[in-house]
């Protein structure tokens, strides 16, 4: 598997992994996480634009996709039930997504990730038990919960090294 950027012509590419995704988390009891078509075809050309979207490729086939963005994220400024281990400058791993095609791709993402920035920062719902369990045997801890957009709550996790 290898890793690059996302380029806008893959859109529709990209797209159906994050609907698969989200076929996987309504069956595994996470039907709220990305509900109503999130994350949206522009935002994720927004971040094609700003070069921080990225996808997983094995045989040239997409398998899975996500954002690192450098920080700070908005949403990460108030966090409450604990603290973050430390104030210095992160990036934001957002919307890890896998077609459930290749196993271990999700794995593959978020140890690239971490070789790419020494301060990383993540959260997720609740109710999603696979990507916590990931996030915490790669070396993340929960930090507490922050509140996104929406306005629903999510626990937030931070790479200690």
């Amino acid at each position: 598997m290898q890793i690059r950027r996302g380029k806008a012509e893959e859109i529709d590419k990209i797209m159906r992994i994050y609907e698969q995704a989200r076929a996987f988390m309504r069956k595994n009891g996470n039907a709220t996480q990305w509900d109503k078509g999130y994350p949206s075809r522009e935002l994720i050309l927004k971040e094609i634009e700003q070069g921080c979207q990225y996808v997983c490729e094995e045989e040239e086939a997409i398998v899975a996709v996500f954002s690192l963005c450098g920080g700070p994220d908005p949403t990460y400024e108030k966090i409450w039930d604990g603290q973050w281990l430390n104030q210095s400058p992160y990036h934001v791993l957002h919307r890890l997504a896998s077609s459930g095609e290749r196993k271990g791709a999700g794995m593959f993402c978020l140890q690239w990730s971490i070789e790419q920035s020494e301060e990383i920062r993540v959260d997720t719902h609740e109710a999603n038990l696979p990507m916590q369990r990931l996030l915490e045997k790669n070396g993340f801890v929960k930090c507490g919960k922050i509140q996104v957009a929406d306005g629903t709550e999510r626990i937030a996790f931070q790479l200690k090294k």
